[in-house]
């Protein structure tokens, strides 16, 4: 490892094995509710980050979500296009949805979420890969499912939307066309980002593609799962 003076403390790392998130609970010392929305929860928590140093975070409680690549024999992603408030933008995403079935495992989710906002349906469930969207202002984790196999659902089957969810549009866009609109700046949502990287490493052969039921030991609720 290169030598510096910086005053950090420096980690040898020795192979990919080694950069890994690890779970850490720093112990609690208080905890308060400071506003209960509809889907989040704002919270304030004072913790001790070490024997010295006790501090106070307020942030975003957050069931998490899941995002579905759903991947075509042609090699074609299945995107869809909606508008999200907050950013004020009509965004490409991937299909995806909230955890916020009671009970409800995370492979459960993406195929139902796949459903309801595109009308699909998949044979074949991997993971790709997994992601905090803003980890230090809010513990959401997500995490991003290769889907395969596809085809339409039945009419019977056929979710109504409403709100947001009504105006969606879908297109399937070949993956090289999707990995270029990422680096052209044109795609901004997280989970699309992501997950059109990792398909693309994995058409590569670049990625290995983990079991749908994957250990999740980075979400808050992983316990309630194993």
């Amino acid at each position: 490892m290169e030598q510096t003076n910086s005053p950090l403390a420096s980690v040898p790392v020795k192979g990919r094995d080694e950069i890994t998130d690890v779970p850490s609970a720093r112990p609690v010392r208080s905890r308060s509710v400071l506003h209960r929305a509809h889907v989040q929860t704002l919270v304030s928590e004072t913790f001790s980050l070490n024997e010295q140093v006790e501090l106070t975070r307020d942030f975003i409680q957050h069931p998490g979500a899941v995002v579905v690549a759903a991947l075509n024999e042609r090699c074609e992603l299945l995107m869809i296009r909606q508008y999200r408030h907050p950013a004020r933008l009509v965004m490409w995403e991937l299909p995806a949805g909230l955890l916020d079935v009671k009970g409800e495992r995370p492979e459960a989710s993406a195929p139902r979420e796949l459903a309801e906002e595109a009308d699909m349906k998949a044979s074949t469930w991997h993971t790709l890969v997994d992601f905090h969207n803003s980890a230090g202002g809010s513990n959401e984790a997500c995490r991003v499912y290769l889907a395969q196999g596809l085809e339409s659902v039945s009419d019977d089957d056929l979710h109504e939307r409403d709100a947001e969810e009504a105006e969606i549009e879908r297109a399937w866009v070949p993956v090289e066309e999707a990995v270029a609109a990422v680096f052209a700046g044109s795609v901004h949502n997280a989970g699309a980002v992501i997950g059109i990287l990792a398909v693309d490493r994995y058409l590569r052969g670049e990625l290995e593609l983990r079991p749908v039921d994957a250990p999740w030991e980075t979400h808050p609720d992983h316990q309630t799962w194993v």
